[in-house]
C-alpha cells in the first residue's frame, strides 16, 4: 500500500515494514489503494517532487561504496520517467522506529518494491494534473525527462505540476510499476551518480565535515587488546601548545586540541601506566590450539564407505575500510547531537543516548556517507566514544581512530577452525560432515566494548546453513559447531561465516573430485542441485576456457556459491611458479541475482569480492601476540594492492525476470574458494591455513 502525505508539494510514501497501517492517530480516507495520510510516518520510505524540479528520496540506508544511491535512483527514475540527474538521494537521519539496517546484501531487495511503487504513484498523480491543466485524456500525454508531454507537444516539467499533483486524489491513469519488459533505467549499467562528486572532493565524509566548535580529537590506546589504564600523567601533553582538554574514557585517553597535529604530539606526550588486557598471555599458538580442541567431535560415517578429510584454519581479518573511523559530537546537558557513518543508526542513537544519560528522543544522529565498511560501520565505538568525550570535555568534538587504532583496536573477523569429512562409496558421495568452531565474544569482552554497540555477527547455529545442505547431492548432511570466548572485539566481516565456511568446502569439493578421478567442473556439474547454479557455473567455465593447457607452476581454479537468493560461480587463474609469492592473473565471475538493477555497480561489487578472496586466501590475515594485535596499518596488513590484482577480470551477468537478490556479499565465498583450489592445482599441495602466508 501506497499513501500521499498531506503537503504543499507531491509527496508520496510506502511503508518499509510489514505493518502497512497509516500514522498512528493519522486522519485517513481510503480510496481504492491509496490513502490521504495526515502527518508522516518514520517506517516509510518517502518520495517528493520538488518546485526546482528535483525528486528527492531521503534513503533509510547508508551509502558506504556499494552504490545504493545509484540503485535507488534508478529505481525512481525508471518508474517516473525522470532524468537520473534529478533524482536525489540523500540519506536519512537516525529514525524513531522502521527498518535503517544496511547489511545482509539487503538494500536493494527490500527497496525495490516500495521505491518502484513510490515513484509509480507518483507519475500517475503528474499526469492527471497535467491532464486537468491542458484538459485532454490523462491516457494521451507520456512522461520523459522529468516533464509531462502532451500530443500536441505542449510540456510542463514535473516541479511546476507538484502542487496541483498533490491534490490529485484518484489518478487517471494505472499507479502500477511497469512491467520489466519495458524497462528503459533498471538493468542498463550506469555510471555512479555520486561519481564525479567523489573523485573532486564534493562528496563529504565525516573527517569533511565542520560543526561549529568541533576541535580534532584522538585517543591513546592500550597497547594490549581490553588493556585498562593504571595511572596518567598529562601535565606534559597539557602544556602543549593547542590542547584544549584531556579526557580519560573507558578505551583510553583523548586529547582534544585545536588540529589533529596538536592531538597526536599530545597523546604521544602522556605518559600510561597501563594494566594489560585479559588476553594477555595469549598467542596466535594458544588461539589456534583452543578452535581445535572446541571442534565437536563428528559421527561414525556410513558403513562401507571411503573417507576424504581435510581440517582448515583461518585467521582473524581487519575490516580495514579506506577512510578510518570519524565521528563528530556535541553533547548539551538536554541534548546531544552526532554526525557519522552507520549501518545500525537506531541502534546506534540509542546506545548513545544510554552511554550519555540522555533520553533517546534528544539524541540526533545525522548519517554520512562511509568511505567503506565491509560490516566495520554495523558497530558505532567511534560515536560512542565521541559522545563521552564531548560531554567530559563540554564542547563538541571531531575523534578520528588512527589506522593503527582500528587494527589493533577494532572489530575482526573471528578466527575459526573447520573440520570436513566426505564419505563417498560406488562413485558418489554419500554423506557430507562439517562441524567447526569459530572464537566469540565472551562476556568479559562484551563489557570491553558495552559502551562501545556491539552488534553481533549472528550466531551461528549447529549444523549447516540451508544454502550448504542443499547446495550439493551429497546425501546425508550433517555438522555442528563450537566456540571458544574470548575478549576481543568482533564484528560481521563480508559474507560473515560463509567466507570461510564455503571456502574449505569448495576446496574439499575439489579433493573429493581428484579422489574420484573426475574433472572439478564436471563433478559439479552432476552434483550440484539448483539449476541457476550450474547455469553459472557453465558459463565461467566457456568464457574462462576451463581446462585449457597451462605452464607448469601455473592453474585454474573454480567454485560456487548460493546465498541471500542470488548464487555465483568464480573461476581464477594463478601463476604459482613462486610458492611464496603467487599471483591471481585471471578472474571470471558469472552471478544471477534475479533483475540487476545495476550490472556495472554489480561488476564493481564482484570485482571486490574478488580482491577479498585473493587477499584473505594468499596473504592478508592478523597475528594475535601476548594479547595484541601484530599489524597496525596497511603495511603489514597486506590486504591484495594493484600489483596483486588480477590481470584480467571480467563479470557476466546472467538475464532473469526475477525481483532482485543479494550481491554485495555474495562473490566473496566463491572467490575464496576459487583461489585457493587454484593454488592447490598449481602447486600439488593441500592448503589448510588461511592466508597461506601464516
Amino acid at each position: 500500500m501506497v499513501y500521499s502525505l498531506a503537503a504543499s508539494t507531491l509527496t508520496v510514501a510506502a511503508p518499509l515494514g510489514c505493518d502497512a497501517s497509516p500514522a498512528e492517530g493519522a486522519e485517513t480516507t481510503r480510496e481504492r489503494s491509496d490513502v490521504l495520510v495526515t502527518g508522516t510516518d518514520e517506517e516509510m520510505l518517502v518520495l517528493e517532487v520538488t518546485e526546482a524540479n528535483k525528486v528527492v528520496v531521503r534513503l533509510p540506508r547508508v551509502e558506504v561504496g556499494q552504490g545504493v544511491t545509484t540503485a535507488v535512483a534508478m529505481m525512481i527514475a525508471e518508474e517516473l520517467d525522470a532524468r537520473l540527474a534529478d533524482v536525489d538521494i540523500p540519506l536519512a537521519e537516525a529514525r524513531a522506529k522502521g527498518n535503517q539496517y544496511t547489511g545482509g546484501s539487503s538494500s536493494v531487495s527490500s527497496l525495490y518494491g516500495p521505491a518502484r511503487a513510490l515513484a509509480a504513484l507518483a507519475r500517475a498523480k503528474l499526469v492527471t494534473a497535467a491532464a486537468r491543466r491542458w484538459r485532454l485524456p490523462a491516457w494521451s500525454l507520456r512522461t520523459r525527462d522529468t516533464q509531462v508531454i502532451a500530443p500536441d507537444g505542449r510540456s510542463a516539467t514535473f516541479g511546476s505540476l507538484t502542487e496541483s499533483a498533490a491534490r490529485v486524489r484518484r489518478p487517471a491513469v494505472s499507479s502500477k510499476p511497469k512491467p520489466a519488459s519495458r524497462h528503459r533505467v533498471i538493468g542498463r549499467p550506469t555510471n555512479r551518480i555520486d561519481a564525479r562528486d567523489i573523485v573532486t572532493g564534493k562528496a563529504k565524509y565525516t573527517g569533511d565535515l565542520t560543526v561549529a566548535g568541533a576541535k580534532p580529537t584522538v585517543v591513546a590506546r592500550p597497547p594490549t587488546l581490553g588493556g585498562k589504564v593504571v595511572s596518567v600523567d598529562d601535565r606534559a601533553a597539557r602544556a602543549m601548545p593547542g590542547v584544549h582538554a584531556v579526557v580519560r574514557i573507558a578505551g583510553g585517553v583523548a586529547v582534544v586540541a585545536e588540529s589533529f597535529h596538536h592531538a597526536f604530539k599530545a597523546r604521544d606526550a602522556l605518559h600510561i601506566t597501563w594494566a594489560p588486557g585479559p588476553l594477555a598471555s595469549l598467542s596466535d599458538a594458544a588461539i589456534r590450539s583452543r578452535l581445535r580442541a572446541a571442534v565437536p567431535r563428528m559421527g561414525t560415517p556410513p558403513r562401507g564407505s571411503e573417507q576424504v578429510e581435510g581440517e582448515f584454519e583461518f585467521a582473524f581479518v581487519s575490516h580495514a575500510p579506506m577512510e578510518v573511523l570519524t565521528a563528530v559530537a556535541d553533547v548539551r546537558a538536554g541534548h546531544a547531537e552526532i554526525w557519522f557513518s552507520s549501518q545500525t543508526p537506531m541502534d546506534a542513537r540509542d546506545s548513545i543516548a544510554s552511554a550519555v544519560g540522555l533520553p533517546a528522543s534528544k539524541v540526533r544522529v545525522h548519517v554520512i556517507r562511509g568511505g567503506g565498511s565491509f560490516g566495520r560501520r554495523l558497530n558505532y565505538d567511534a560515536a560512542i566514544e565521541a559522545a563521552l568525550v564531548s560531554k567530559a570535555a563540554r564542547r563538541p568534538v571531531k575523534l578520528m581512530w588512527s589506522r593503527a587504532d582500528d587494527t589493533r583496536h577494532g572489530r575482526m573477523r573471528p578466527a575459526d577452525h573447520h573440520r570436513i569429512r566426505v564419505s563417498h562409496a560406488g562413485g558418489r558421495v554419500v554423506a557430507f560432515t562439517r562441524v567447526t568452531a569459530s572464537v566469540s565474544e565472551s562476556y568479559e569482552g562484551k563489557g570491553l566494548s558495552a559502551k562501545g554497540g556491539i552488534v553481533r555477527a549472528g550466531a551461528r547455529a549447529a549444523g549447516p546453513l540451508p544454502s550448504e545442505s542443499g547446495l550439493y547431492d551429497f546425501g546425508r548432511v550433517s555438522g555442528d559447531s563450537g566456540s571458544v570466548e574470548l575478549a576481543m572485539p568482533l564484528g560481521a566481516w563480508r559474507s560473515v561465516d560463509s567466507g570461510t565456511t564455503r571456502a574449505a568446502e569448495e576446496v574439499m569439493v575439489d579433493e573429493v573430485a581428484a579422489r574420484l578421478g573426475v574433472d572439478p567442473v564436471a563433478f559439479r556439474r552432476t552434483t550440484l542441485r539448483n539449476k541457476a547454479v550450474k547455469a553459472v557455473l557453465e558459463k565461467v567455465a566457456a568464457a574462462g576456457d576451463w581446462g585449457r593447457t597451462m605452464p607448469a607452476g601455473q592453474a585454474q581454479g573454480v567454485a560456487v556459491h548460493e546465498e541471500y537468493g542470488s548464487c555465483v560461480a568464480c573461476l581464477t587463474e594463478i601463476d604459482a611458479g613462486d610458492p611464496k609469492n603467487p599471483r591471481v592473473t585471471k578472474v571470471v565471475m558469472a552471478a544471477d541475482v534475479g533483475t540487476a538493477v545495476n550490472p556495472r555497480g554489480l561488476e564493481a561489487q564482484l570485482m571486490g569480492t574478488a580482491i577479498d578472496g585473493i587477499s584473505t586466501v594468499l596473504q592478508a590475515g592478523l597475528h594475535i601476540d601476548r594479547g595484541a594485535v601484530r599489524e597496525s596499518s596497511y603495511a603489514d596488513f597486506h590486504y591484495a594492492r594493484q600489483r596483486h590484482a588480477p590481470l584480467h577480470f571480467e563479470a557476466h551477468i546472467m538475464p532473469s525476470g526475477r525481483e532482485p537478490g543479494g550481491a554485495g556479499e555474495l562473490g566473496v565465498p566463491a572467490a575464496a574458494g576459487a583461489v585457493a583450489n587454484a593454488y592447490a592445482r598449481a602447486t600439488g599441495t593441500k592448503p589448510r591455513r588461511f592466508p597461506l602466508t601464516f
